[in-house]
């Protein structure tokens, strides 16, 4: 009988580099990860591609979604929506796979209240500090200043919740961030 797997959550302010970590450790065969792809409503960046990085769905599928209750948890963030299918979710911890869900807080805090303490181990990823954050998000060049505040008082908001995570990983070196991701998954991966 195959062991199941367990969901990661994984959460961090926009601009930490959640994605850049996740690809470091994602194809570690000894950790077996299957990485959930989000669905939003929010447009396509220049280099995402649909079904990779997200699931980009009008107001109205997304709508739909809910009401047919497609949904593990959803929020509203920056005029947009996000939203953690279930399709499939169930079937890859069933599989034994550890299902990476890279979330907003808001859906973490929902999906923490939905599941078992022990189906679930919960990551939050911080900046060096609210600058290099910012120099971040306007480095990557894909929205305007008044985005990029708005996402910097979220930042701000988010961050205060980081202790109700199990664990919290500082990203002021990607490489170094990663490895520790790795050791926390392996540490709890295996209970």
């Amino acid at each position: 009988m195959t062991k199941e797997g367990k969901i990661i959550i994984i959460s961090g302010p926009s601009g930490v580099g959640k994605k850049t970590i996740i690809d470091q450790v994602i194809n570690d065969k000894n950790l077996n990860l299957f990485y959930s792809v989000s669905v939003t409503t929010r447009t396509p960046r220049i280099h995402e591609r649909n079904g990779i990085d997200y699931f980009f769905v009008t107001e109205t599928e997304f709508q739909k979604m809910i009401d047919n209750n497609e949904l593990l948890e959803w929020a509203e963030f920056a005029t947009n929506k996000y939203g953690t299918p279930l399709k499939n979710l169930f079937k890859m911890t069933q599989e034994g796979k550890n299902v990476i869900l890279e979330i907003e807080v808001q859906g973490a805090t929902n999906v923490k209240k939905i599941l078992n303490k022990n189906k679930f181990i919960s990551i939050f990823i911080i900046p060096p500090s609210i600058a290099e954050l910012k120099r971040r998000l306007k480095l990557r060049d894909t929205e305007t200043d008044d985005k990029i505040e708005q996402r910097i008082k979220r930042a701000e908001k988010e961050m205060l919740l980081k202790n109700e995570y199990d664990y919290v990983i500082l990203n002021d070196d990607a490489t170094l961030a990663a490895e520790k991701l790795r050791e926390y998954l392996i540490k709890n991966l295996n209970k």
